[in-house]
C-alpha cells in the first residue's frame, strides 16, 4: 500500500518520464535558459508570500523539529524560483533565464482523485516585461510539443486583465463574485445572465460580463472583444494580445493558437498574458503558464516575469501511442560466456560501456535461457563470449544475421554493434 494520489514508476513508464524530462531541458538549453535546483522544503511562512489562496489550500504543512516553525512541501516551483532569484540573484543581470525540473505536492480531497505528487520541467524568464516575452514562452511551449510529437496539439490564450478591467466596476460580496465567476469559467451563459438580472450595474458592464463566457475560439476573438468592451483596462490587455499575436506569426506558429479571454484561472497569481497546452482527446492541460509581475516583491526584489511548466505525467498520459513507439526501457547488449570465460566477459563490458554502449553481464543463464531473457530485457544484442578461442558472437535480436568476431576487435571498437 501506498497513499493515495502517489504513484509507483516501473521501468515501462519512468524511462518515458526521463525522456519527456530530458527532451524538454534540450529545448530549454537550446533557447538560452540556465538549471537551478530549489530545495524540497520550504519555511511555509516564507513560500506563502507567492502562493495564491488556491495554492495556499493545497499546500502539505507539519512542524519542524529543529527550528519550531512550520514547514512545507512546495505545491509549485515557480514561487521558489521568485524567491531564489530576489534573495540570491539581487545582483545578477537582467533578463535571467532559468529552468527547473522537480516534484511538487498538493493536497486534494480523497475523493477527487487527483494526483498529490505532480512532476514539473519548465522555465522562468525575469526581468522582460515585454510582448516578446510572452511570445517566447508561447513559442518554447510550442516547439516543446512539436518536437515530442505530440498528436494535435493547441495553446490555449487568456489575459487577466481583459477579465480584471470587465469586472473591475462590479461592488459585490464575495459569495455573489463567486457565483459570477463561476459561471463564466464554465461557459455558463443563462446561469451568468441570471446572476446578472439581480444585480444593479451599468446595462454597458452587464453587456461585457455576459459576453466573456463566449469569447473564446480562433483569433477573430479578439475582434469580437473589441467590439463589445470600452473601459481601458481591457483594451489596454487586447492591444498586449495584438502584440504577442504578431510575434508568433513571426515565429511561424500561430495556427496552434485559440484565444479564451473568459479564462480565469490563477487570477490572484497571473497579471498578464496566460496560457494552457492541450493535446486533442485528453481533458486535462499538459503545461500552464503566463505572466506573474507582483510575485518576486513579496521576496524583496521586484521584477516583471513570465514562464510555464509542464506536467509530465499530464504528458506521459496523454500520449502513450506516440512514446511507446519513441522509447522503451533497454540495454544495448548482454554478455554470456562458454565455459570459464567470466574475466573476459567483464573486460570486454568494460571496453563496450568506455565505447558508451549499456552492458550487463549474466553467467547463470544457458544459451536458450540467456536469449529469452535478452528479449524480454529488451536488450538489442546478446553477445556470447567463448574463452578457448577468444571469439564473440555477436547475435541481433531484432532478427539481423548474427556474426562472429575476436574479443579484440569489439574492445578496441574495430567492429561496433
Amino acid at each position: 500500500m501506498i497513499p493515495k494520489g502517489v504513484k509507483d514508476f516501473l521501468p515501462i513508464n519512468a524511462v518515458k518520464i526521463e525522456y519527456l524530462k530530458s527532451s524538454l531541458h534540450s529545448i530549454f538549453t537550446q533557447w538560452g535558459f540556465q538549471p537551478v535546483t530549489p530545495p524540497s522544503l520550504e519555511f511555509l511562512h516564507v513560500l506563502e508570500r507567492g502562493l495564491g489562496s488556491e495554492l495556499k489550500e493545497c499546500t502539505q504543512r507539519f512542524d519542524d523539529r529543529q527550528s519550531g516553525k512550520l514547514l512545507a512541501f512546495p505545491p509549485d516551483i515557480t514561487p521558489q524560483i521568485a524567491r531564489v532569484f530576489a534573495t540570491r540573484m539581487q545582483e545578477a543581470p537582467l533578463p535571467q533565464r532559468l529552468s527547473y525540473s522537480c516534484r511538487v505536492l498538493r493536497h486534494t480531497e480523497e475523493q477527487a482523485g487527483k494526483d498529490r505528487e505532480i512532476f514539473q520541467s519548465g522555465v522562468e524568464l525575469i526581468g522582460h516585461a515585454g510582448p516578446e516575452a510572452d511570445a517566447e514562452m508561447i513559442s518554447m511551449a510550442l516547439e516543446c510539443l512539436d518536437q515530442l510529437n505530440a498528436p494535435d496539439y493547441t495553446i490555449d490564450i487568456g489575459q487577466v486583465e481583459f477579465y480584471r478591467g470587465v469586472l473591475d466596476s462590479l461592488d459585490l460580496p464575495e459569495d455573489q463574485i463567486a457565483k459570477v465567476q463561476n459561471a463564466i469559467l464554465h461557459k455558463d451563459s443563462s446561469g451568468l445572465k441570471q446572476q446578472l438580472e439581480n444585480i444593479a450595474i451599468a446595462d454597458q458592464t452587464k453587456t461585457e460580463i455576459l459576453a466573456l463566457p463566449r469569447l473564446f475560439g480562433a483569433r477573430d476573438v479578439l475582434d469580437r472583444a473589441a467590439a463589445v468592451v470600452n473601459n481601458d483596462r481591457s483594451k489596454r490587455a487586447l492591444d498586449n494580445l495584438h502584440a504577442v499575436l504578431k510575434i508568433l506569426e513571426v515565429y511561424g506558429v500561430d495556427q496552434h493558437i485559440t484565444f479564451d479571454l473568459g479564462e480565469l484561472r490563477g487570477l490572484d497569481y497571473y497579471t498578464g498574458v496566460t496560457f494552457q497546452g492541450f493535446l486533442t482527446g485528453y481533458g486535462q492541460a499538459v503545461c500552464l503558464g503566463g505572466r506573474y509581475d507582483n510575485l518576486t516583491a513579496g521576496y524583496g526584489h521586484a521584477a516583471p516575469a513570465t514562464g510555464f511548466a509542464f506536467n509530465l505525467l499530464n504528458l506521459l498520459f496523454a500520449m502513450p501511442q506516440q512514446l511507446a513507439k519513441t522509447v522503451q526501457p533497454s540495454t544495448d547488449a548482454l554478455i554470456v560466456s562458454t565455459g570459464d570465460s567470466s574475466s573476459q566477459c567483464h573486460l570486454l563490458a568494460q571496453a563496450l560501456r568506455k565505447q558508451n554502449y549499456s552492458i550487463c553481464v549474466e553467467n547463470q543463464h544457458n544459451a536458450e535461457d540467456a536469449r529469452n531473457y535478452a528479449l524480454k530485457m529488451n536488450f538489442r544484442y546478446l553477445l556470447t563470449v567463448t574463452a578457448a578461442t577468444e571469439q564473440v558472437e555477436v547475435i541481433s535480436l531484432d532478427g539481423a544475421p548474427s556474426q562472429t568476431c575476436s574479443i579484440a576487435d569489439l574492445t578496441n571498437g574495430r567492429i561496433s554493434l
